[in-house]
């Protein structure tokens, strides 16, 4: 992989986890208290951080091959998830995600939740729920950079891809103090959910000691191809009736 699609791809990833955690500290802080959840979110950043220092060498220290079977597997099942989802959004069996519907609806729960704070942390409510979406959200994204980064052996560029994706989203918060409705979120699930798709095949392939032809340039028919199939999918699915699809899919 080069480093511009390492980059791209490191950074689309993460700017979604990014707009997510910033609806969630946004809710937080217009309804209850932006003190709070502020420090609720620099609450979070600090801890990702210890962890990341203690466990982001362990995965160096992994061999390559061993590191790939595990990574593979794992990018795999996260890529399926978001294509899956992004697939049946596309096809019109599953509402589009909706930053904006999202703050609404984490606003109006944080508004009903009664009010308890202490000396230092006026509204405990406020500062939780900014805390866990900026360490959950953070984890994946430490997890998206560390692993593609120890694949490819360019850790810093892929925290440079991280770091980039999530400054750009803070500072559109600081600017607009709204969720970034205007984000392409959807469609960036999709391209996200085709690239990680693509890569765990080719990683954990390689892993289990395949050897693709032309090694990386196996990834230009990966990812077309599976982005093909993926919209052949959509195409199918907007001829059937949502009825007709297995109901625990279109719930999901």
């Amino acid at each position: 992989m080069s480093g511009s699609a390492l980059f791209i791809t490191v950074f689309l990833a993460c700017l979604v986890e990014a707009v997510e955690a910033l609806t969630i500290i946004l809710a937080a802080g217009t309804a209850r208290d932006w003190r709070s959840a502020l420090t609720g979110a620099l609450a979070g950043v600090l801890v990702l951080a210890v962890v990341i220092v203690a466990f982001g060498p362990a995965i160096s220290a992994i061999p390559l091959d061993a590191l790939r079977l595990f990574v593979g597997g794992l990018l795999l099942i996260f890529g399926l998830q978001w294509l899956r989802k992004a697939i049946l959004r596309a096809s019109g069996n599953k509402a589009l995600h909706d930053e904006t519907l999202a703050y609404q609806a984490t606003l109006a729960e944080a508004q009903r939740a009664p009010k308890t704070g202490g000396a230092f942390v006026a509204d405990w409510y406020a500062f939780t729920l900014s805390f866990k979406g900026v360490f959950l959200e953070g984890v994946e994204v430490a997890f998206i950079a560390l692993t593609f980064g120890a694949n490819q052996g360019n850790i810093p560029l892929a925290a440079l891809a991280a770091a980039a994706a999530v400054l750009l989203v803070a500072i559109a918060g600081v600017a607009v103090r709204a969720p970034l409705a205007r984000v392409p979120e959807n469609g960036m699930k999709f391209a996200v959910g085709v690239m990680l798709t693509a890569f765990g095949i080719y990683w954990g392939a390689e892993g289990a000691g395949a050897h693709w032809p032309g090694e990386d340039i196996a990834l230009l028919v990966l990812i077309p191809g599976i982005a093909l199939y993926a919209l052949a999918l959509v195409a199918l699915f907007k001829r059937r009736t949502p009825a007709a699809l297995d109901t625990d899919i279109v719930a999901t």
